[in-house]
């Protein structure tokens, strides 16, 4: 399946708050569809399908995007469900959305597509790249550019900027300064359901 490019405020409704999706707020309090209004007690494939879900959506992935991200995980030493997170979070197009310098994911991933971004000095249009500590990241000094990240980031997505990144917005130049921690990690998420749900295929 590709992108999804439906009403977000559905996905929201039924899975909970995604920071990196949407910033509306939905005035109803049921999930959407007849379906939402039942109170039946889910199953645990069920759970487990949802906190999936909830991943894929935040993150703007493919279904095979993120099939491949927990196979890098698991081949890699320590607890899966954790280095998938911050093999997620580390995605440049996260990177940006974190940085305050687009107000959701899908619009920081627009900014990375039209060759707003800078990684090293270097023009970068591959939202998937993986922030390694020591990467700078830059906005190119052209004025369509600086006036579309402003209006941006006069109303920011997140509040507070996690502890591996620090920028400078005077001249909006951002440095990656280590791996982002668990507790950083801005989606209410049980992470060990995912790495669960795909160990069972």
């Amino acid at each position: 399946m590709s992108r999804y490019r439906g009403p977000r405020l559905r996905i929201s409704r039924r899975l909970g708050d995604l920071p990196g999706l949407t910033r509306k707020q939905s005035k109803k309090t049921s999930p959407a569809g007849e379906h939402g209004q039942q109170s039946k007690k889910p199953s645990e494939y069920a759970l487990r399908l949802e906190e999936k879900q909830k991943l894929r959506f935040n993150y703007g992935l493919s279904e095979r995007q993120l099939l491949k991200n927990i196979k890098t995980a698991k081949k890699v030493q320590g607890s899966t469900g954790i280095i998938l997170l911050q093999m997620l979070e580390m995605r440049l197009d996260n990177t940006i959305f974190r940085l305050g310098l687009a107000p959701t994911i899908p619009a920081s991933r627009q900014l990375v597509n039209h060759g707003h971004i800078l990684v090293n000095n270097q023009t970068l249009s591959i939202c998937s790249y993986q922030c390694k500590p020591g990467d700078t990241i830059a906005i190119k000094q052209r004025e369509s550019s600086i006036k579309l990240i402003k209006s941006y980031m006069a109303s920011p997505g997140l509040a507070n900027i996690p502890n591996h990144l620090e920028l400078q917005k005077d001249i909006l130049v951002a440095k990656v300064n280590g791996i982002i921690e668990r507790d950083w990690v801005a989606l209410q998420l049980n992470e060990l359901l995912v790495v669960e749900y795909y160990s069972r295929k």
